[in-house]
Parts: C-alpha cells; structure tokens; sequence
C-alpha cells in the first residue's frame, strides 16, 4: 500500500483517488473548491457517473483543501482548458508543480501538450494520460485496455504503473506518452466527423447510414466503435484535445489536414442539424453532450440550442436546471405540450421508451428529429409523428 496524493476533484481526479483508494492505496484528495471538499466529506457527489458515489461510500478518502505533502506519488489532475489560439492553458499545472516535495514521484494525469513534462523541473516526473470515458469511468480505470505510463525514469514508470495492479501497461518515455493521449482523441473525431459526412452523402443518395455502417464495423481492420452518426462531436476531451494537438503541430510547422478537416466538419454538421429543425417551439430530448453523464461542456445540443431561432425548452434525465436560457422541464410529457417538433440529442435509452402515441397528442405538430438513432421508427410514425432521422433519405429507417 502507498500513500497517493491527488490534486483536483473533477471527473479525473475524484475516479482516480476512488479506484486507487479501491486497489488498496491510502489517498487524500486536494482540490480549491472549499464548496465542494465538504461536500466530498458528506459523500455528496455532484458528478453522474456509474459506481462513483458508491466507491466514494466504501473507502476512507481524506478530502482537503490543503496541498497533500505526506505522499509517495502526487498525482497531478487540474484542468488544462484551452486558450485563444487551441493551445492548453498549463497555469494549474505548474501551480501544482511548483508545490510538490523532492522525492516525491509526480504523476501528471492531466491533459499537457507533448513536451510538458521535459520542461518540468521536478524530478522524478511520469506522464500517465488518463483514458476514462464519461459514464463508463470506473470501469475504465479498474479494467483498462492499457495503462500508458512514460518516464525519462524508468524505475518510477514502472512504481507508477504496479499502482494498477495486473493490467496491460505500455511503458515508454515522457513525450511519447503526452502525444498518445492527443493521438487516441483525435482519431476517434476524425472517425466521428468521417461518419456524420457519410450519413450526410447517404441522405442525398438514398442509402441507409445503419446499412452503410454494419458493413464497415464488420471489417475488423475499422472495427465497430465510433460509427453512430449524430449532431457533432464535444465534451471535455475531444474538442480541446484536437485543437491542442493543430496547436502542437503548427508550432513544429507540421500541417495536420486531417484533424483540421474533422474540426471544421464537426461544425459543419452542428450547423446541418440545426437547419433541420424548424418550428416556433421547439422540445430538445437531451442537452448532455452523451448519455450517462450529466456533462454540458461543449455539448453539440448546446451548440445547436444556440442556433435555433423558435423558442426552445429541454429535458434530460440528468439535468435539472435552467441551462443557457433554454427551459429545462421535468419530464418528457411536459416538454412535448404544445411543440411543433421534438429533437433527440443525447442518445439516453431512455428515449427508445417514451410513450410516443401519449407525446404526439400534447403536441401542435408531431414531428421528430432523432440525430442520434435511438427512436423506434416504426412506433414513432404509428403514433403519428413525421420522422426526420440523421442519414437516412427522408428520414426513412
């Protein structure tokens, strides 16, 4: 057992102090919000997040506002958001950098361009990306795919990577590690942006988007993950992480096209989805930038909203507040009252559920957009609604 520091008590610091806590580490947890540390000590967890808040109940973690000193790995978690220009802001970063004992290993975590961590003059420093995915981040730190750990040291790469316990780890050096994280978010956008322009083609065309796909996921060389069309790509990683990267590149004059053009049709298609929505009041099915989370940064239902020229309400299950002006209501009947069109945004199974004959009649015109493929096409028109779904001609499905 080891005695861990985390600082920051966000979606990555609070997972990685609960699952390390979980694997049998003594852990404390730093973060500024005094708010939100009494909070964390009444086991009151803002998050939406599977298996968090009952990890949380179970294990004894030391929440604090102070920075933890008594620690054998400090593990650096604070944000990094991006600046004017796509590049991350390190400001909390070296914060905490400039705060950490001698000896003590430190473990960044957070998000940092490639090369941080050679410009760090602390000693030993490891780079240890997180991979987590909002909804699923538990169960992506406990059962990894990979854990990457890189050091200039060797020995304390390999410390930090038994913390683990017996996963698959791929041991490299500090650079390495820092641009495999940018690597892995910037090829799921552009695979994302690839899909939503194909849908896009298939509706001019007069192909099927779930046909087209099921023939791709087959192919094990382009496999099954990251092939579901929807209103754009967003959260905390990908947007941020693919600016960072073009921000990287360009200081090394290095024209990275690809990602560039994934960027650029990520808005586009925020903007296609928002053309196709018309009426005077307008009833928005999710504003989470995906289902499991309750997660608004750059959500693409934000970003649509922000588009819309009718007058716009909301409702998802995770979300009970006012968001950007937009009415949040408290469940999916109230929303449909007197709307000329429902949107479906966030893909929450809950949505293939909803009682479409009962929503249909509280409205002035059923008419459906489901931009993420969740709807049962066939219930939906026999309650009545005219359906409109991302990639398919007519919105035929």
């Amino acid at each position: 057992m080891h005695r861990i520091g985390v600082v920051g008590a966000g979606y990555v610091g609070l997972t990685t102090a609960a699952c390390l806590a979980h694997l049998g580490h003594d852990v404390v947890c730093a973060d500024v919000d005094e708010a939100k540390v009494e909070r964390l000590r009444r086991n009151e967890v803002d998050l939406v997040e599977p298996g968090l808040a009952e990890l949380l109940e179970q294990h004894d973690i030391e929440f604090t506002t102070a920075f933890p000193r008594d620690v054998d790995f400090l593990f650096v978690c604070v944000p990094t958001p991006s600046g004017e220009h796509g590049e991350a802001d390190l400001t909390a970063v070296h914060d905490v950098v400039a705060q950490v004992p001698e000896n003590t290993v430190l473990v960044l975590k957070s998000t940092v361009p490639v090369g941080t961590a050679r410009d760090i003059a602390h000693q030993p420093t490891v780079s240890n990306p997180e991979f987590l995915r909002e909804g699923h981040a538990v169960e992506d730190f406990l059962r990894p795919q990979r854990v990457v750990v890189g050091s200039a040291d060797q020995d304390a790469a390999r410390r930090v990577a038994a913390l683990y316990g017996d996963v698959p780890v791929v041991l490299t050096d500090n650079t390495t590690a820092e641009l495999v994280k940018y690597a892995c978010n910037s090829f799921l956008a552009v695979k994302l942006s690839f899909v939503n322009t194909l849908a896009e083609l298939c509706e001019h065309v007069g192909a099927d988007i779930d046909g087209v796909t099921e023939g791709m996921r087959l192919d094990e060389r382009i496999g099954a993950a990251f092939l579901r069309p929807g209103p754009g790509w967003g959260g905390s990683c990908l947007p941020k992480d693919t600016r960072a990267l073009l921000s990287t590149a360009s200081d090394q004059n290095v024209e990275f096209a690809t990602v560039r053009a994934a960027v650029d049709t990520n808005d586009h298609q925020v903007r296609r989805i928002a053309q196709m929505i018309e009426g005077d009041r307008i009833g928005l099915l999710g504003l989470t930038f995906k289902a499991g989370t309750n997660d608004l940064r750059d959500s693409p239902a934000l970003a649509i909203a922000r588009l819309l020229e009718g007058e716009v309400s909301a409702y998802d299950p995770a979300i009970r507040h006012d968001v950007d002006g937009i009415t949040v209501v408290g469940t999916p009947e109230e929303l449909a009252d007197g709307r000329d069109v429902l949107v479906v945004l966030t893909e929450w199974p809950e949505f293939a559920e909803l009682d479409w004959p009962a929503l249909a009649d509280r409205m002035t015109t059923p008419v459906l957009v489901d931009t993420r493929g969740v709807v049962p096409a066939d219930k939906v028109r026999e309650a009545g609604f005219r359906l409109l779904s991302v990639g398919h001609p007519d919105g035929r499905r």
